[in-house]
């Protein structure tokens, strides 16, 4: 069992441009009075939306000079409130390199406002290249947690499926997605294809948590944009097929230790322990319930061997 709470927000910056002494406070401010919104839920990990520390309507040349003028003052201030709150908080924001390029990252920070993982956008548009120069990642990104291992992704990047097909053979039990795009039914694809759980911060647009069947386990609203959710890393993903007595025996055995989630459709379901007793993996294991790659990869195998 590896419960945990996680708070994804997505408001939109002011839509107002401050005074240029006063951009920087006004920012802290902002997010301070939209953190008092998840603070309460005592949230593990706070998942904050793309370039969270700009305002939207700066022209190029004002959103240029701010970045440099930002500096590391945000960062510190969400360092702070790691340390001060006892949570991991994804902080997307364009930083700057000392040879003048740009970058566009989320960076994990711990419970103790050390930083964790940094990850750069892949796939900028092209646009933040050309006016920006906002020089694109050139790999993914895992950080090893309490919770389990965790990925990254920034809007663009929804659309690539090199980049996912480069995180499902890593297997990670989270994907962190900071974007202004939504991204629609690839949230999905990309929980399903990565087989984990998936959270979205949104800037002006719904914030999810679905599980790595690609089902919504909790949402943002049009009067709250924002959401927190308990979820479980504990979990195995199998294919219902050969696996349906299996599942039913360690039911009998289990009980409420124990849940099996049906998506419908799918023709697979999620198992996982609600108990410190038991790992989904050693349930797993131990009626010997096929999983859903190992499935597909042994059905590979039998063809490709029939065939030649």
């Amino acid at each position: 069992m590896r419960k945990f709470k996680l708070s994804a927000l997505g408001p939109l910056p002011p839509q107002e441009i401050p005074e240029k002494n006063r951009a920087l406070s006004r920012i802290k401010k902002h997010w301070e009075r939209y953190l008092d919104h998840v603070l309460p839920d005592k949230p593990d990990l706070i998942l904050l939306p793309e370039c969270c520390n700009r305002f939207p309507n700066m022209t190029m040349q004002e959103r240029l000079a701010y970045y440099h003028e930002c500096g590391p003052e945000v960062l510190e201030f969400f360092r702070q409130k790691a340390i001060d709150n006892n949570c991991f908080i994804a902080y997307s924001a364009i930083r700057e390199l000392p040879d003048g390029s740009r970058r566009n990252a989320t960076q994990l920070i711990g419970r103790d406002g050390k930083t964790l993982a940094v990850y750069d956008k892949n796939f900028p548009v092209v646009e933040e290249t050309t006016l920006q120069n906002i020089l694109p990642g050139e790999k993914e990104v895992l950080a090893e947690t309490e919770f389990g291992r965790v990925g990254f992704a920034i809007c663009f990047d929804l659309n690539f499926t090199e980049l996912l097909d480069r995180y499902a053979l890593q297997k990670p039990n989270l994907m962190l997605f900071s974007s202004m795009y939504h991204g629609g039914l690839m949230q999905s694809s990309w929980a399903y294809t990565c087989r984990s759980y998936f959270a979205g911060a949104v800037a002006n647009n719904e914030c999810a948590i679905l599980n790595p069947l690609g089902s919504k386990v909790a949402a943002s609203t049009n009067y709250y944009p924002w959401v927190t959710a308990q979820i479980n890393t504990d979990y195995e993903v199998v294919h219902l097929d050969y696996n349906r007595e299996k599942l039913l025996q360690a039911r009998r055995k289990y009980g409420q230790k124990i849940s099996v989630f049906d998506p419908g459709n799918l023709g697979c379901v999620l198992i996982t322990s609600e108990t410190p007793e038991v790992t989904a993996a050693q349930i797993v294991e131990e009626f010997q319930i096929e999983k859903l790659d190992d499935y597909f990869q042994r059905v590979r195998v039998f063809h490709k061997k029939r065939c030649h």
